[in-house]
This record gives structure tokens, C-alpha cells and sequence, in this order.
């Protein structure tokens, strides 16, 4: 049985923004959609709303069967502050999801996925996360439909945001994505913009993509299909 091979940025920004472009056409050329991951706010004084140029390239990445997801808010971890959304009560995260969510509508990017920064999601959020219309949340071990409340089991190899960088990590992640996609596995490989700009992260995305399409698995999106109900006869 084929695999799934799913492939996000994180990070995206002005500053960022042309080694995303540059990595997504890599991955046109090999048939693999992006999924993007999208914070309003970033590190330091960057505002999405005040960036055209990027809006602009994510919403003609959309168009192109690309998925837009929501990646927090404003708050970036720091060592001795946790991920955005890992701790926060319902009413908080509301406050934040709320927010997040106008923006992008105004910015004509908004989506019903959901991914907390560093993958580390509180309950509180994750309760939350319907009330402000979003339908799936990306979890570090799993993929949770909100509609349907049902989890799918299956894990992250990321570089960047809260994962290592260095060579070894590198070939680790490398060899267990070979292992998920010759099984047939769910393959979510996650990087930030910031690491694709380096060769060696960058490099050991590729390869472990080209892999992935060697033994089989299949390039998509993140994506969620609301439930129908059969008319009775």
C-alpha cells in the first residue's frame, strides 16, 4: 500500500519569503504540494497585514492546490517560555484564535486547519479551536478531526521550530521518513523557512521527500471534508 507524503513550511515571512518560493518550486517539479504554515505575527515587529508581497504569493500558492494553515498568533518561544498556544485556557486561546482568524480573512487566506507553534497544543486550545470555526488540529503525534473527534496517529520529522538542525538530526530524519514511506506510513515532514536556507536542513528535506516518492507515497495536503448525512429514502 502507498504512502501519504505531507510537506509544511513554517516561518514564512518578508525576509524568508524567497527561500520558500525557491522550495516550493522544488517541489513542483517533483509534484508535491505545500502545506503553509501562516502566523500573523512574528518574531520582532513582522505583521502579515503589512506584507503584500507574501499575501500575495500565499494566495497564488492556494490557488495552486496548496493549504493555508493557521500557526499561532503573535507569541514566539523563547527558553524559558513555552509555544504559544502549549499552555493557554480556553478563554485565552479564543481571545488569540479569534484574532488570528480575522486576519487572515481580511488578508483572504483564511482556513479551517489549524497547527499550534511547535506543535504543542493545551486542551484549553484545542477546545477552543471549533467555537472560532476551525475543523482539524495538527498535533506533534497526530492529526485530531474536530467534527468528527477522531485522531489519526501519526507523527512529525521536523527541522527547525523546536526541532534540532544539526547533521546527525539530519540523518535521522532522513532514514525514519525512508522507514514511514517504505511501510506505506503517513509521512508529515515539517520545516521552517528560516532552516531551508541553509544546505544541509535543506538538502535533507530533499532527499528525504525524494525518498518518500521513491517507495511510492503520494504527495498531498493538509485538508479536512465536512461530514454528510445521507437523505433517507
Amino acid at each position: 500500500m502507498n504512502g501519504e507524503l505531507l510537506v509544511s513550511i513554517s516561518g514564512i515571512r518578508d525576509t524568508t519569503r524567497d527561500t520558500a518560493i525557491e522550495f516550493a518550486e522544488e517541489l513542483d517539479r517533483r509534484g508535491v504540494p505545500l502545506s503553509l504554515l501562516v502566523a500573523p505575527r512574528l518574531k520582532g515587529k513582522y505583521r502579515l497585514a503589512e506584507d503584500p508581497a507574501t499575501q500575495a504569493w500565499l494566495r497564488g500558492r492556494r490557488a495552486r492546490g496548496d493549504a493555508i494553515v493557521l500557526h499561532g498568533y503573535d507569541q514566539a518561544a523563547t527558553k524559558r517560555r513555552r509555544a504559544e498556544f502549549a499552555t493557554l485556557p480556553r478563554h485565552e486561546a479564543l481571545l488569540r484564535l479569534t484574532a488570528a482568524d480575522r486576519v487572515l480573512e481580511q488578508a483572504e487566506l483564511r482556513t479551517r486547519l489549524f497547527a499550534a507553534p511547535r506543535w504543542d497544543v493545551s486542551s484549553g486550545a484545542v477546545e477552543a479551536l471549533p467555537e472560532v470555526g476551525f475543523r482539524v488540529a495538527l498535533g506533534l503525534t497526530s492529526i485530531l478531526d474536530l467534527e468528527r473527534n477522531v485522531a489519526q496517529k501519526t507523527r512529525v520529522y521536523g527541522i527547525g521550530e523546536g526541532f534540532r538542525a544539526e547533521p546527525w538530526w539530519c540523518r535521522a530524519l532522513v532514514m525514519g521518513a525512508a522507514r514511514t514511506a517504505r511501510r506505506g506510513g503517513v509521512l508529515r515532514l515539517a520545516v521552517s523557512a528560516a532552516q531551508l536556507a541553509r544546505s544541509g536542513p535543506h538538502q535533507a528535506m530533499l532527499d528525504a521527500i525524494d525518498l518518500a516518492l521513491l517507495h511510492g507515497a503520494t504527495g498531498t495536503v493538509y485538508g479536512w471534508e465536512p461530514v454528510t448525512f445521507a437523505r433517507a429514502a
